[in-house]
Formats: C-alpha cells, sequence, structure tokens
C-alpha cells in the first residue's frame, strides 16, 4: 500500500488522513500478527477484521512516532478487542444453543519460533477453553504465552502494571491448564483419522465411522438459533456414528458437497449446497487415538466469511422431500 493509497484509504474508512511520520509498510508486515491477536480474543474473523481496520484508523491518525510500531499496534488491537469482547459477553450470553467461534481456515501469522503455541491456541477446543477467563486474563495470556511479549510489552497493551498482569497470567494459566486434554494426537494421526472418517462418512458406513470414536464422542452443532440444528449433544458411538451415516448419503442425493480442510487447525471439512454455496463447517478433536468431538457450524452469520452461504432451511426442505419421496 502506498501512501496515496493509505491516505485514499483512510478517507473511505472514517474521512483520516494519513500523518506524513505513519509506517504504512510497517503496518501492513503486522497486518498477519494483529489479526492472529485479535482473532484469538474474539474468536470471529469478522469481528477482528473490524478489530485490526480500527487499529490502522487509530495508527494513521496519530501524530506520534512510537518507539516501537510493533508494540503499538498490538497493544492498540488488543485495547479494542478486549472492549469488543465485553459487549460481545452479553450476547454470548443470550446465544440460542452451544456458541462456537467463527471457523478459520487458516491462520494468517506464522512464526516458526511458536509454532506450536500458535496451532494449539487457535483451536475449537483452545478458544473455548479461553472463554472461561476474563478479558484481561484472555489477553494476558495470549500475548506472553502464545505470541511471547514481554511483560512490560502486555502491561502496555492490557493497562496494568507488571505485577498486576503476572496475578492475570497465573489465573489464567491455572485455568488453561485444568481445561486442558491430556493426551494430544500429532499432526500426521489427526489427518489418519480424518481420512478415515470423511470415507465412511459419505459412504455412510456405520460400523467404519464407530471404529474411529472415542467412548465418550460428542457431536455439537452452533445454529445459533437461525439455521436447522441438533435439538441436543449427540453422546456415545453408536448415537453418533448411525445419525451421521443417515444424514450425509442423503445430503449427496441433493447435491451437497464436502470439501475436506483444515479448520482452526484441525481437520474438518465445509459442505455447499449445489450451488457452491457455504453450507456448514465441521471440525474434528482427535485425543488419544479417537475422534472426542465433532463440531458443526452452521449459524449463516459465522460463515459470510467462507464465501456465499446457502439457505439452509431450504436444504432442510429438500432434503425431507427426496426422504419422503424415496420412502
Amino acid at each position: 500500500m502506498t501512501k496515496a493509497d493509505a491516505d485514499a484509504y483512510a478517507d473511505t474508512d472514517g474521512d483520516v488522513h494519513v500523518h506524513d511520520h505513519v509506517d504504512v509498510g510497517a503496518f501492513e508486515e503486522l497486518r498477519p500478527l494483529l489479526f492472529s491477536i485479535a482473532y484469538r480474543i474474539l474468536g470471529s474473523v469478522s469481528e477482528a477484521e473490524d478489530a485490526v481496520q480500527e487499529t490502522w484508523l487509530r495508527f494513521a491518525a496519530s501524530s506520534t512516532v512510537p518507539t516501537s510500531t510493533k508494540a503499538f499496534l498490538s497493544a492498540t488491537v488488543t485495547r479494542i478487542s478486549i472492549d469488543v469482547l465485553r459487549s460481545a459477553r452479553v450476547r454470548r450470553e443470550e446465544y440460542v444453543g452451544p456458541w462456537f467461534p467463527e471457523p478459520l481456515l487458516s491462520d494468517p501469522y506464522q512464526d516458526p519460533a511458536r509454532s506450536a503455541e500458535l496451532a494449539d491456541s487457535v483451536s475449537m477446543a483452545a478458544l473455548l477453553l479461553l472463554e472461561r477467563l476474563s478479558p484481561l486474563e484472555r489477553a494476558a495470556f495470549l500475548l506472553r504465552d502464545v505470541f511471547g511479549f514481554g511483560f512490560d510489552e502486555v502491561a502496555e497493551a492490557v493497562g496494568r502494571s507488571e505485577a498486576a498482569c503476572r496475578q492475570l497470567l497465573v489465573r489464567a494459566r491455572r485455568h488453561v491448564q485444568q481445561g486442558r486434554p491430556r493426551f494430544a494426537a500429532d499432526r500426521q494421526e489427526r489427518q489418519e483419522l480424518a481420512t478415515r472418517f470423511f470415507d465412511a462418512l459419505q459412504n455412510g458406513d456405520v460400523h467404519g465411522l464407530q471404529a474411529l470414536l472415542a467412548a465418550d464422542v460428542q457431536l455439537v452443532g452452533d445454529g445459533g438459533g437461525k439455521a436447522p440444528q441438533l435439538a441436543r449433544t449427540i453422546l456415545g458411538p453408536e448415537n453418533v456414528s448411525r445419525l451421521l451415516a443417515a444424514v450425509f448419503p442423503w445430503l449427496a442425493r441433493i447435491d451437497v458437497t464436502l470439501e475436506r480442510h483444515e479448520v482452526n487447525g484441525q481437520p474438518g471439512a465445509i459442505l455447499r449446497d449445489r450451488d457452491g454455496k457455504v453450507l456448514q463447517a465441521m471440525v474434528l478433536e482427535v485425543l488419544d487415538g479417537r475422534i472426542q468431538t465433532v463440531r458443526t457450524v452452521v449459524n449463516p452469520d459465522k460463515l459470510g466469511h467462507l464465501g456465499p452461504v446457502a439457505d439452509a432451511w431450504a436444504v432442510g426442505r429438500e432434503l425431507k422431500q427426496v426422504r419422503r419421496h424415496t420412502s
């Protein structure tokens, strides 16, 4: 982005002119990091993108030259995200059914020195675990333990003393450790299980599915009251395998396709209707050599960043008609 481009960009989004000292290139270089911080705090792709945009507007309008552009922008996007999270928590308390993060197909920020922390922290299980933390605890934990910021930078970002941040981190780590799964699968094991799972799913193979599921497996859906969703969590390998094997072959009859993807760093898939519109995101959580949780996101509000969204109600009606006429 050139200086002229940046001025035009700012004008269209808030009538802000870019100061001459603003390093546009540095912002663009740091954009993936800013998005990754915001997404992990908010669990929302759209809200994270908005937080990054607001960070740009504040950076462009700032009359001071920061000592560290990275520290300034990271602190700014963190504070914006904390404010958004505080207001979002009220909406989540009123949310219909289980709440899941918006599915993320790829994390734009990569740091080889912290690849394990980054991969672990973007999974849906990890993001749901972070929901137990207060906004400040969540931000402190992510900045320090996931992104490796110094305590002075964490303190600046959350607006607390370094001593207070250390206490926030102690509490956050305790909550995270209490809820973290004990047996995480390696990447190759996850992919092998996922391949067998999706093959069995598309073939309607009940026994093939059942052999891959943990004894306490759960099938959980997030529709937010805006799309057909499970009336309750489905528990146990027999119930989960029978339901999945009964539904997916019928979906194929109405030209619903399944694209295998990595979702939030875990094996998953995107389901599309016959027009290629996004119907559902599915993610598998693998523990101790078995699939522990199958999560589906069908709330259309959480799928728009993946492409045009299908009318899930219409797909559901067509599915019923086909089954009725075939039986």
